[in-house]
């Protein structure tokens, strides 16, 4: 199997042309092995790019852990560098299938490169509504209203947590730093509780001003990771939720920095971003 190692601001994942081979089998199964930093390719996961009857192409991202999500706002960047650089589809604006809906997307060539190395994409509207996001938790102001730093209890630390999907859910902190200690330790407990039926990914933040924040995500079945498009866009939604930062700002991650920005137009999040192709080669499966 041909694959390409690609990665978005930190975030890598096996990338695997659909276009002119076999979709694998059980790609969920693959998707550990082939993520195996030790004895696979290594990656965050792996992405399957599939042609589709309504965009551009099709992406279908699973987790290190085999799980299937929803999106990857960092992975479907380097979607479009891939269909771009690779001649699939070459224009500088196109739309992507994904299991959260379509994403339109505008692409940024290098003028010296002739390829694409940022991307800006249209997130689309952030899920609010905890039963929609999906949480058990609940607002102390009604059930169906947003969950703006609410009170999370049954860990060893009081802090407070925004949740928002993009997609995919996350809960947000900014009551607890980015530390080793907060990350590592209380990440997979909150990715797990019960509160939350289809895990979630969980970010802790850290406000420079109020366009500059400072995020680590442990991501729902991959772990740590040098960074998460839609977990960048849910900080800056739950940011200005809870009044700590403008619309428009610049997300500090481990693997670099994204832009965030949320349309008080449209409601739509955008996220801009680069998209790295690293190398390719042959995976015997």
């Amino acid at each position: 199997m041909k694959f390409t190692k690609m990665h978005g601001t930190g975030n890598d994942y096996v990338y695997v042309n659909c276009f002119d081979q076999a979709i694998p089998d059980q790609p969920e199964r693959l998707a550990v092995k082939i993520s195996d930093r030790h004895f696979g390719v290594g990656g965050d996961g792996l992405v399957l790019i599939l042609p589709s009857e309504t965009a551009a192409a099709k992406m279908r991202m699973f987790n290190a852990d085999g799980l299937e999500s929803e999106m990857c706002g960092n992975a479907i960047r380097c979607v479009a560098k891939y269909l771009y650089d690779h001649a699939i589809y070459r224009k500088e604006t196109l739309t992507i299938e994904t299991n959260a809906g379509p994403k339109p997307l505008q692409l940024f060539a290098s003028p010296q490169l002739g390829k694409i190395d940022k991307v800006r994409v249209d997130m689309g509207k952030p899920i609010l509504i905890p039963a929609e996001i999906p949480t058990l938790l609940r607002s102390p102001v009604g059930e169906s209203q947003p969950l703006v730093e609410v009170p999370w209890t049954g860990l060893s630390k009081d802090f407070r947590v925004t949740c928002v999907s993009m997609g995919n859910p996350h809960c947000i902190t900014f009551d607890l730093p980015p530390t080793d200690e907060n990350v590592l330790g209380l990440g997979p407990n909150i990715e797990t509780d019960l509160r939350f039926p289809r895990r979630t990914n969980v970010e802790f933040v850290e406000c420079f001003s109020p366009t500059e924040l400072n995020m680590r995500v442990w991501e729902r079945g991959s772990g740590e990771t040098l960074a998460c498009g839609t977990g960048a866009c849910a900080v800056v939604v739950a940011g200005v939720l809870a009044g700590r930062c403008e619309r428009k700002v610049q997300v500090h991650l481990p693997g670099g920095d994204l832009e965030i920005e949320w349309s008080a137009v449209n409601d739509h999040v955008y996220k801009t971003g680069t998209a790295t192709e690293v190398f390719t080669g042959v995976y015997e499966v």
